[in-house]
C-alpha cells in the first residue's frame, strides 16, 4: 500500500477522511477525457489510461456508486472506455451529454432525451464556418464539437473561432462549451453540476468525490462545494495539465493527469474494505 496524497483544502481532507469512514456512502464520479483518458488528436481513438480500468473496478465493490460524467454521448463512452465488458463495473452508471443522457450497466439500458431543433440547424451551418480553419467536427448526435488541436496553430485556430462559433449557438439556442482546444455547442439547461447534484441526492450520498480536467468540469466542483453547504462531505480532483491551470484553484487536490487519477482511485481501493 502506497500513500495517499493529501488535499491542500481543510474541506477537502474532511471529505476525505468521510469517504474512507463511510465507503457505503460515497460516490465516486469523473470525467473520462483527460480525466481517465489521456487527450488525443482524434476522440474517436480515447482510450482509458491502462491502470484506470484495474481501479475503477476496484473501487466497485467498496463504495455505493461508481459514475463517469462526461459530455460524451453515454454510448459512446461506455464503447471507448470499455465499461459494458469489465465485469467488475457491473454497478457502473454513464451519465453522458453533461448528464442528459444515462446508462447503467447494471441493466445495459440507455435513457436519452430527443434531439434538440437547434443542434439540427447548426450542424447544417458549422462545416462552412470552419472549413478554413483547419479544425474538425466531432458529431455528438444531441451536441457538436469543433476541435482545433490538428489545425497548424491550435490556439490560435480556437481564438479565432470561439467568436462566430458562440454565434451560432446562441442563434439557435445552444449553450457554448469551451475546453482543452475544443468548443462544443449543447442544448442548455444540464451541465456536469447538475447531474453529480441529482445523482448524489437520489443516491443520498454521505460523500463525493469528483474527478475533471477541463472547464466544463466547474460546475461539478461548484456542485461540489454547494453539497458541502448541505452536509455531504466532498472532494473535488483536478486531473492537472498544462493546458487547463486556473482548475487547481477551483479543487482540493490536484494529481498528475489520467495516470495520477488512476493511482489516486487504486490507492483508495486499497485502504477501502470490499462490500460484503
Amino acid at each position: 500500500m502506497g500513500s495517499l496524497p493529501v488535499p491542500t483544502t481543510d474541506a477537502g481532507r474532511a471529505g476525505l477522511a468521510t469517504l474512507l469512514d463511510r465507503p457505503d456512502r460515497a460516490l465516486i464520479a469523473a470525467d473520462f477525457d483527460g480525466t481517465l483518458a489521456p487527450i488525443v488528436p482524434d476522440p474517436e481513438q480515447a482510450r482509458p489510461h491502462p491502470d484506470a480500468l484495474p481501479a475503477l473496478a476496484a473501487l466497485a465493490g467498496r463504495v455505493a456508486v461508481l459514475a463517469i460524467i462526461t459530455g460524451r454521448p453515454a454510448d459512446v463512452a461506455v464503447r471507448l472506455g470499455g465499461f459494458a465488458d469489465h465485469p467488475g463495473l457491473a454497478g457502473m452508471v454513464v451519465l453522458g451529454a453533461y448528464g442528459a443522457e444515462r446508462w447503467e450497466a447494471a441493466t445495459g439500458r440507455l435513457t436519452a432525451p430527443p434531439p434538440h431543433a437547434g443542434v439540427a440547424a447548426a450542424r447544417a451551418e458549422l462545416p462552412g464556418l470552419v472549413a478554413e480553419s483547419g479544425a474538425f467536427i466531432e458529431d455528438k448526435g444531441n451536441a457538436l464539437a469543433v476541435h482545433t488541436r490538428r489545425a497548424a496553430d491550435p490556439a490560435g485556430a480556437f481564438a479565432a473561432l470561439r467568436g462566430p462559433v458562440g454565434e451560432l449557438a446562441a442563434r439557435h439556442g445552444l449553450a457554448l462549451e469551451p475546453g482543452r482546444l475544443v468548443l462544443e455547442m449543447r442544448p442548455p439547461g444540464m451541465d456536469k453540476g447538475a447531474a453529480l447534484t441529482a445523482l448524489a441526492r437520489e443516491t443520498a450520498a454521505a460523500s463525493v468525490l469528483y474527478a475533471g480536467d477541463d472547464l466544463g468540469d466547474l460546475a461539478a466542483f461548484g456542485a461540489v462545494a454547494e453539497l458541502r453547504d448541505s452536509g455531504v462531505a466532498g472532494l473535488r480532483v483536478c486531473s492537472g495539465s498544462a493546458e487547463v491551470t486556473e482548475l487547481t484553484a477551483a479543487t482540493d487536490l490536484t494529481v498528475d493527469g489520467p495516470h495520477g487519477v488512476a493511482a489516486l482511485f487504486a490507492e483508495l481501493a486499497a485502504r477501502l474494505p470490499a462490500a460484503s
